[in-house]
C-alpha cells in the first residue's frame, strides 16, 4: 500500500474495528472508508465502491493518528543521535501521524532556510517511500537561541514554522517573552516555553529531595519550574498571547495553570509519558536513562500531573522525544545529557498508567494524544470526521510486547522503560491515507 490508502491508489475499506474518535463522539464497532487520502465515511456495515481494497481489523482499535507537539529530531547537526527520517519513522511506528520538530539543532532553526530544510527533508523521504509521520518545524524564538533578540517570526512562519520556542532552554528574558506573546498573535501561533528558572535550577541534575540527597546529586527544586510558569501566565494574561507550557512536572505548576485557565488566560499545557509513569526513585542506581529535564519528581507531583491530564487541565500528552547516542548516556550521572526517547512507547505507557488502572477511558486518552493537541494548536488532524485527512492509527489494545530498544526505529535507545512488558501493539499507521507503518514494517 502506498497511495490513497489502498493498493494501486484504490479506495480502502478498513472493516470491523472499534472506531474511537473523541472529536465526533464515536466509540463503536464500525467501518472506515478512505478515498483520495481523506475520510469518506465512518459507519457500520459499509460496502464501499467497486474495486475497494479491504482491510479487516476485528478486535483492534481504529483512532485518529496521534499528534506530538514536542519532538527532538536532532537534524541538522547531530545526525548520529537521530535524523528527520529516523525520527519520523519512529513516530509512525508509535502511531503518530503528525509531530512538531523542536528548533535546538545545530545550527538552530532560527532562519527561514533552516525551517524550510526540515519541511523539505521530511517531504523528500515521503516521496521516496521512506517517510513516516508528517513533520512540522518549530522555529527558534530567539536568534541563535541566545535569549536576547527575537527571530524574524513572520519569515519563519512563511517558511513553515508552526510555533516558536527556545526549547532546551527557557525564554528567560521577561521583556523578550512579552514581545513574543504580543507579536505571535499576528500569526496565530503559540509560544512554547521550557519553564525553568536557571538561577533556581542551578545546574541540578535531578529532582531536589531525599533521593537526590541519598545519591549525593545536585537537585532542582520544583519551584524552578513553577516560578517561571507563574511569570509566563501573567504575561499571557497581559498580552492575550497563546502560551504553551511544555512538559509540566510539578503540582504547583498544575495549580497555577488551572487558576489561569479559570481566568480565561490563553494557556495550554502538556505532560510527558515519563512524568506520568515515573518518580525520582527511578534514578536510584544512578540510572542515566532516567535523567531528563525537567527531572522526574515526587510521587505527589506525579499524582497531580496525572489528575491534570485526567480532568483536562493539561489537555495533551507529548513525548519530549530526546534521543542520545548510547556512549553519551553511558557516563557518570552528572556528565550524561538530559533526555529520553518516547515515540515508540508513548501509547502503551499511557495505556498502562492511565487506562488500565481505570483513571481514564481509552476515548479520553485518544483525546489527549490526538484530538486534544490538534484542537489546542490548530492542527488539521485528530479526527475521523468526513473530509478530514485520513490520518489513522490501528492498534491492538490487548497485544503485549516487551520494550527492546534494539528494535526501535529511532536511532537511539535511551528509554527508562527497557524490559517492561506493555500492552498496545500498533498494527497500521496511515498518513493522508498512505500506509507508513504496517505490523513491524516501515513503508
Amino acid at each position: 500500500m502506498s497511495v490513497s490508502g489502498g493498493l494501486n491508489g484504490q479506495p480502502l475499506l478498513i472493516a470491523g474495528g472499534r472506531v474511537v474518535c473523541p472529536d465526533t463522539g464515536t466509540d463503536q464497532i464500525a467501518d472506515v472508508l478512505v478515498q483520495d487520502g481523506r475520510i469518506a465515511a465512518v459507519e457500520p456495515n459499509l460496502t464501499g465502491p467497486d474495486g475497494v481494497d479491504r482491510l479487516a481489523v476485528e478486535g483492534m482499535v481504529l483512532a485518529p493518528g496521534l499528534v506530538d507537539v514536542h519532538v527532538h529530531l536532532r537534524e541538522p547537526g547531530a545526525t548520529h543521535k537521530e535524523t528527520i527520517r529516523s525520527g519520523a519513522q519512529a513516530a509512525a511506528a508509535g502511531g503518530f501521524t503528525t509531530i512538531w520538530a523542536m528548533p535546538n539543532t545545530t545550527p538552530p532553526l532560527d532562519d527561514p532556510a533552516a525551517v524550510g530544510y526540515v519541511r523539505q527533508e521530511a517531504k523528500r523521504w515521503a516521496r521516496r517511500g521512506q517517510g513516516g509521520a508528517r513533520v512540522s518545524p518549530v522555529g527558534a524564538a530567539s536568534r541563535r537561541m541566545a535569549g536576547k533578540r527575537m527571530t524574524e517570526v513572520g519569515a519563519l512562519v512563511e517558511a513553515g514554522a508552526v510555533a516558536v520556542s527556545d526549547d532546551g532552554l527557557p525564554i528567560a528574558d521577561t521583556g523578550l517573552m512579552r514581545r513574543l506573546l504580543e507579536y505571535t498573535q499576528a500569526f496565530d501561533i503559540p509560544v512554547l516555553q521550557h519553564a525553568e528558572d536557571l538561577g533556581l535550577s542551578a545546574q541540578g541534575v535531578m529532582n531536589e529531595g531525599s533521593v537526590a540527597t541519598s545519591l549525593g546529586l545536585r537537585g532542582q527544586p520544583g519551584a524552578a519550574e513553577s516560578v517561571m510558569v507563574a511569570r509566563d501566565v501573567r504575561l499571557a494574561q497581559l498580552t492575550g498571547g497563546h502560551l504553551h507550557v511544555q512538559h509540566v512536572s510539578t503540582r504547583d505548576s498544575v495549580e497555577i495553570i488551572a487558576r489561569a485557565r479559570d481566568k480565561g488566560v490563553r494557556v495550554t499545557a502538556e505532560a510527558t509519558p515519563h512524568h506520568l509513569a515515573l518518580t525520582d526513585e527511578a534514578v536510584l542506581g544512578y540510572r542515566t536513562e532516567a535523567k531528563m529535564n525537567p527531572p522526574l519528581r515526587s510521587a505527589d507531583d506525579r499524582a497531580a500531573v496525572r489528575q491534570a491530564v485526567v480532568d483536562g487541565t493539561i489537555e495533551m500528552i507529548a513525548t519530549d522525544h530526546a534521543p542520545h547516542h548510547y556512549e553519551e548516556k553511558d557516563r557518570e550521572f552528572d556528565d550524561a545529557p538530559f533526555g529520553v526517547v518516547g515515540l515508540e512507547t508513548a501509547l502503551s505507557v499511557c495505556m498502562r498508567e492511565l487506562v488500565e488502572p481505570g483513571l481514564m477511558t481509552l476515548n479520553d486518552l485518544i483525546d489527549r494524544m490526538s484530538a486534544g493537541p490538534a484542537r489546542a494548536m490548530g492542527i488539521n488532524g485528530g479526527s475521523l470526521r468526513r473530509g478530514m485527512p485520513a490520518d489513522i492509527v490501528i492498534f491492538d489494545p490487548d497485544g503485549a510486547w516487551v520494550v527492546d530498544p534494539r528494535r526501535f526505529r529511532s536511532k537511539a535507545g535511551n528509554t527508562p522503560f527497557a524490559g517492561d512488558t506493555l500492552k498496545g501493539v500498533v498494527h497500521r499507521t496511515l498518513v493522508s491515507g498512505e500506509v507508513r507503518y504496517a505490523s513491524g514494517v516501515l513503508l
